[in-house]
């Protein structure tokens, strides 16, 4: 806030207000614009992929959700580390139905770390797997956070591709960050 409380600009009405100035004094022309093609795909499907996951959030689907697997895998009856485990693999890769990893962490951290806590986790342990878990998703598509569809846009790697390889890197990352990280978070007495 540059001149106070009362100049407050929303991002998206200063980005066409810049849009407009850049236009009007020649920097761009409408044609420049509309050779943009991915760049006007990206901001209508991003807005609507964000839209429909706060809207998801707001009408309870993501408690209930996290309710309803808390309870499946409490009735598997396993120990809270395999519990743990299965929710923090749900909680990743459940980001395929996000287009943005702050609209997914808001609407679901919390209620799987309730659902986690339920299940027996240490919740130290439970909340770093959360945070770091948080941002190893992004990769998994080309929606998946903000900057993904620009990468994806540039055309240097194909849809298949991109998804291919979010998966694959998903796993060894996950690997390493469960296996190696929870033995290190331990010899530091996190849990």
């Amino acid at each position: 806030m540059l001149m106070g409380s009362g100049w407050t600009v929303n991002p998206t009405s200063a980005a066409l207000i810049g849009l407009s100035i850049l236009l009007l004094t020649g920097v761009l022309s409408w044609d420049d614009i509309l050779k943009c093609r991915g760049a006007w795909d990206t901001i209508v499907w991003f807005a609507a992929l964000v839209m429909m996951a706060d809207f998801l959030s707001k009408l309870g689907l993501v408690g209930w959700l996290a309710t309803s697997v808390g309870s499946a895998i409490n009735h598997l009856g396993v120990h809270w580390s395999i519990a743990t485990l299965l929710l923090i693999l749900l909680y990743v890769y459940s980001h395929y139905f996000f287009a943005s990893t702050t609209a997914h962490i808001t609407a679901m951290f919390a209620a799987f770390f309730a659902a986690g806590l339920g299940l027996g986790a240490p919740p130290a342990l439970l909340g770093l797997m959360l945070g770091f878990s948080s941002s190893l998703m992004m990769s998994l598509t080309h929606y998946g956070t903000g900057t993904a569809p620009i990468i994806f846009g540039s055309g240097y790697v194909t849809l298949a591709e991109w998804w291919k390889t979010g998966l694959v890197m998903s796993v060894v990352n996950l690997t390493i960050w469960g296996v190696t990280g929870a033995f290190w978070w331990h010899w530091l007495g996190y849990w």
